[in-house]
């Protein structure tokens, strides 16, 4: 199992064991930095307050971490970049949330004194570093990747293999496409697998541990060449069955949206509500609406000030605009004013560009770091819009978007959001193609979504802000 399935969300086994390992690591840090500073030389056994110490400052860091996109699985930047973030995260982010927590509750025996919060995070560090290359090492050992079988050479199986180029990395490897006979095979044939052995006996053979099916004709029949009997003795025998729809839901975080059925839908996990969640939810807006309210007030009265000095005191400061909400209803979402006055003058929609020219040099800064979002925490306390969820999109392109994309009006089937999955794994959107895109991380939001999830995603977006990911 490659896998493991908390709060609804698939987690690779190799990542959480990178973040238990790395946890206990800044846990041990501490007791290394109060030696090295108070007693080099000799090894006292450390304390309980020790002990509280070194897991409030783990976790603080180990969410600085998640937030700068440190833990994400996939990813093509190297070891290098990885402990290029990890050095960011614990020296600027973890570092003054840690000094913030432990100087505001010194009480609580959570004060740490500077020279070993320094000592303490080039320990960090240090260690992260020899984790992180033996992961990387191991990575590169075919023996330890996760070995997958497709099966099948059809639509299905050619759609499968343009995306596992996009989610297949360090952790999984891709044996190869096993045909059935259903037609023409669309795979390129170097991908193919060509055995005259039965498919257990290569499954057995290679070590396959997950057989993905994407066969265009699942029916058993003479010429479908379905592998029923073949797929049911290697499931027998202990190797996992997946469907391709669910395997890539799992490895990509997305719904294909152009594979989608109906019946899968109905038939698959997710896409359940309850009341309970619902209350905590709302609860948490509040609360997070109003604390960050409290905080952001400053940025806010600075906008005001920047934007007048702009373009003249009578100029508007709040751009309104009616947008889809939940359940189809239509509600007005406001803005900071970033563009121009006469961004739309002839009263059509158009879609925000790259290196847009209607953007005011003010308009760009607070876009850049989503200061132009904060009037929509009062959608927030109004309850038209929450926190997290697929952003609300103008009617005009919702029309329109709805009669090319399929399930389009199913991102509706929540609240609006600040922020989202889709805002976090992929650019924003500006044409028919990127709201297909978009809507696939939208659907797989709404199918799995729950409050921990949300968490995650309000912890992640602390990257696209200090980033300027996705902004135009």
């Amino acid at each position: 199992m490659n896998h493991i399935r908390i709060f609804r969300q698939y987690i690779p086994v190799y990542l959480l064991v990178l973040v238990v390992l790395e946890y206990c690591a800044m846990v041990a840090a501490v007791y290394i930095g109060h030696a090295i500073r108070f007693s080099w030389g000799e090894w006292t056994f450390p304390g309980d307050a020790d002990l509280w110490l070194g897991h409030v400052y783990a976790l603080i860091n180990i969410l600085s971490m998640i937030a700068l996109g440190s833990y994400r699985p996939h990813t093509s930047e190297g070891i290098i970049g990885s402990i290029l973030r990890t050095m960011v995260a614990i020296f600027l982010i973890g570092t003054t949330l840690v000094s913030f927590s432990f100087y505001l509750f010194p009480e609580q025996q959570l004060y740490f004194g500077r020279g070993v919060l320094a000592i303490t995070s080039i320990v960090s560090l240090t260690l992260i570093a020899l984790i992180r290359s033996v992961f990387h090492r191991i990575s590169d050992v075919a023996a330890w990747r996760w070995q997958v079988l497709v099966i099948g050479s059809g639509n299905k199986a050619l759609r499968l293999s343009e995306s596992l180029v996009a989610v297949a990395g360090e952790e999984l490897h891709v044996a190869g496409f096993w045909p059935v006979s259903e037609g023409e095979h669309k795979v390129p044939s170097e991908v193919m697998i060509n055995y005259s052995g039965t498919l257990q006996a290569f499954c057995l053979q290679h070590k396959i541990q997950e057989l993905v099916v994407a066969v265009d004709e699942r029916r058993r029949s003479d010429q479908s060449g379905f592998p029923l009997d073949d797929l049911l003795d290697c499931k027998l025998n202990g190797i996992s069955v997946i469907d391709d729809l669910s395997f890539l839901e799992r490895e990509s975080g997305r719904l294909d949206i152009r594979s989608l059925s109906p019946g899968w839908l109905v038939f698959s996990d997710g896409f359940s509500f309850s009341p309970l969640r619902d209350y905590l939810e709302r609860a948490f807006d509040l609360v997070a609406s109003t604390l960050l309210l409290l905080v952001t007030w400053p940025l806010m009265l600075l906008a005001t000030i920047a934007i007048k000095l702009e373009e003249g005191r009578h100029a508007p400061l709040i751009y309104s605009q009616e947008r889809v909400g939940y359940g189809g209803r239509i509600i007005r979402v406001h803005k900071f004013r970033s563009m121009r006055i006469d961004a739309e003058k002839d009263g059509k929609a158009v879609w925000a560009q790259k290196n847009d020219s209607r953007v005011t040099r003010v308009g760009q800064f607070i876009r850049n770091t989503r200061i132009d979002e904060l009037p929509q925490i009062f959608n927030v306390f109004k309850g038209e819009m929450s926190f997290v969820g697929p952003r609300p999109e103008r009617p005009q392109f919702v029309e329109a978007l709805a009669q090319k994309i399929p399930y389009y009006r199913e991102r509706h089937r929540v609240k609006p959001g600040i922020t989202g999955w889709a805002q976090l794994c992929y650019p924003y959107g500006a044409s028919e193609h990127d709201a297909e895109e978009k809507l696939k991380y939208d659907l797989y939001y709404i199918k799995n979504h729950s409050v921990m999830f949300d968490l995650y995603i309000l912890v992640r977006t602390v990257e696209v802000i200090l980033l300027g990911n996705g902004v135009r």
